[in-house]
């Protein structure tokens, strides 16, 4: 499917591919990670640009169909799902065609060709995407210029996955996506049916989606089958292999020159000496390369507070009097919190997160703090706050203006800045690096709340990892918004859903509330109703013993173990051959096995889905077999 040969590629000067090569077959899931300016978007740039460039080191099979989000859709008068059904020009031509062409055996072909590519199932197909993407039902018919920019993104996602390219390029997809958006596209992902190649640095995402890492290091390209976590261990274990085979050599390196010192000068053992000298230069050395270190985040701890630091008392919150987008919130905030917040983009997280913040006056209720209480407030908004012409020092310097100008520069460099990034305006600072000095500037107040609305989206994997490490270090309350659930998994221990114009404690973890996404029908924005506590509920029924389910069970769990086995079988098969099909000289020797091993690989993996759909019906039925 897709070829990458000896490319080599340098801006202004700067070498971010030397002689990258690296093949692709049909069907593969493919997440490109690297560290933030090895290249990863301009690599997908090139591909794009390949289609038009006939000596390109960068070739797709023919007559293969290439998709990706170029740039939001167009504020136009289009309806949503016009938008998204015009995005698969072919069969937007058939249809016209089918309505136009008066020749019976031309028309015959259209009509065949319609039938062939299901394009009449493509209204229902559209809306199922843009509603899986967190529109409404009745967004479907709105004009495009209604939406904001971001929503217009997610309707140029919607077009591209329905156009169903053969190979389908994504550059941070889940950038412009709620939770619950990014639930449902790693979904989607796992079932489409091309060739996928994606740009994320979001790890649930690359752990559940793809089937493949395609790492781009040291200015070459290297494949992996498997996903990122499977990826990260055999990193880990070849590291680990290197630097036991160097210190070997080491070892023996020292003997041999060992050898050479001692014996020398004697004539006796002069030949000896010589060949030892010989076999000293002619050893190449084993080198590790060097990993980038990810300067930590830190947030300092706050002064002792007694809980509850935050209260808001029957609130209604919103912007106008009037129209509360949150009525009636009853929620309080302790010392050792750690909350996500979850709930479709629109429903009033941030409002949330902005009363409880002071930066929205309540419409109606009562915000109780505790005294001398300092909240810290993060949003992706802010990085239009930081003051174009002015670099960190200034910025911090605002903060601290009794500081010494070495106290501002030992500041920034905690923060994360060298000198030279130091004094690096604004304006020519990346994504990454406006996120880490807004945190820094928020961790200088020592927060006792510390409210992170959004904080991952310029945040490469490594970065992301540093942030965790951080909040668990804090010993502060963390109230989260974030798409990226690995973080908020690694970070929180309760969830607050937001929908519906309220907001309640959620009983249940993010599994569950994924689960429950996914499995609901989709609504504004995708999310499911909020299910308040029943304090006057009657209690639950006596469990039964256990000897009483494993009998009533007994066939149930024999058929959950065989689908495992079944499972496991087909993982083995899978795994061997992707082994196989990541070889780059199978394709040039045998193009035959290539394709064979391609359609073996085809089928384990539908033995693999059907196996492991047999495992989902058996374990729900055992779950209801065990609470009847």
């Amino acid at each position: 499917m897709l070829t990458i040969d000896n490319l080599t590629y340098r801006i202004q000067g700067r070498v971010l591919m030397d002689g990258a090569s690296a093949r692709i077959p049909a069907g593969w899931k493919v997440g490109l990670i690297g560290r933030n300016g090895t290249g990863k978007s301009t690599l997908l740039r090139l591909i794009r640009e390949s289609l038009t460039e006939s000596d390109s080191a960068i070739r797709i099979g023919k007559a293969a169909k290439m998709g990706w989000v170029a740039q939001e859709v167009e504020a136009s008068d289009r309806t949503l799902i016009e938008e998204t059904l015009a995005a698969d020009t072919e069969r937007a031509q058939l249809m016209h065609a089918a309505e136009t062409v008066t020749d019976p055996d031309e028309l015959a072909d259209i009509h065949e060709r319609l039938m062939t590519t299901d394009a009449w199932s493509g209204e229902s197909r559209a809306a199922s995407i843009l509603t899986g993407l967190g529109f409404s039902q009745a967004d479907l018919s709105r004009a495009c210029r209604e939406f904001s920019g971001g929503w217009r993104m997610r309707a140029a996602l919607a077009g591209v996955l329905f156009a169903e390219p053969d190979l389908l390029l994504l550059d941070e997809p889940t950038n412009y996506l709620d939770l619950e958006g990014a639930a449902w596209l790693e979904s989607y992902l796992r079932t489409y049916p091309h060739t996928v190649l994606l740009v994320s640095h979001d790890r649930e995402l690359l752990n559940s989606a793809v089937t493949h890492i395609l790492a781009l290091e040291h200015q070459k390209l290297t494949v992996h089958a498997g996903n990122y976590d499977s990826w990260q261990k055999k990193k880990a274990e070849q590291l680990a292999l290197a630097q036991a085979q160097k210190a070997k050599q080491d070892k023996q390196k020292a003997h041999l020159q060992s050898f050479v010192d001692r014996f020398r000068a004697k004539a006796s053992k002069a030949t000896q000496a010589q060949s030892r000298l010989k076999m000293l230069e002619k050893m190449q050395d084993i080198v590790i390369p060097l990993e980038e270190r990810t300067h930590p985040f830190e947030f300092p701890a706050p002064g002792e507070l007694a809980s509850p630091l935050f209260v808001l008392d029957n609130a209604d919150l919103g912007y106008a009097p009037g129209q509360p987008v949150l009525r009636n919130v009853q929620l309080r905030v302790d010392n050792d919190d750690r909350i996500a917040i979850v709930g479709a983009n629109g429903q009033g997280k941030s409002t949330l997160v902005k009363s409880i913040a002071n930066r929205l006056n309540l419409l109606a209720g009562n915000r109780v703090a505790a005294p001398k209480v300092e909240i810290g407030y993060f949003s992706q908004d802010q990085l239009d706050e930081l003051n174009e012409g002015e670099n960190a020092l200034d910025h911090v310097r605002r903060m601290r203006p009794q500081a010494s100008d070495g106290q501002i520069r030992a500041i920034v460099a905690n923060i994360g800045f060298n000198r030279d990034k130091a004094e690096t305006k604004v304006e020519k600072l990346s994504g990454g690096e406006k996120v880490r000095l807004l945190l820094g500037l928020t961790a200088l107040k020592k927060p006792h709340i510390l409210i992170l609305d959004e904080p991952t989206s310029h945040l490469d994997i490594d970065s992301r990892e540093a942030l965790i490490h951080a909040l668990n270090d804090y010993e502060g309350a963390v109230l989260l918004i974030t798409h990226d659930v690995y973080l908020a998994e690694a970070t929180a221990d309760r969830l607050w859903l937001v929908n519906d114009g309220r907001a309640a404690p959620y009983d249940g973890d993010l599994s569950d509330y994924r689960a429950l996404v996914l499995a609901a029908d989709k609504t504004r924005g995708g999310a499911p109703a909020i299910v308040p506590d029943e304090p006057s509920a009657p209690p639950p029924p006596p469990k039964r013993s256990e000897s009483d389910i494993r009998r009533a069970t007994v066939d149930i769990r024999k058929q959950i173990s065989a689908a495992e086995r079944e499972m496991e079988k087909h993982r083995d098969t899978i795994a061997k051959l992707d082994a196989k099909l990541a070889n780059p000289s199978l394709y040039d020797r045998d193009p035959d096995e290539a394709v064979r091993l391609g359609t073996a690989r085809d089928k384990a993996q539908a033995d693999l889905d059907k196996a492991e759909e047999a495992w989902l019906a058996a374990s729900e039925a055992y779950e209801t077999a065990a609470s009847a």
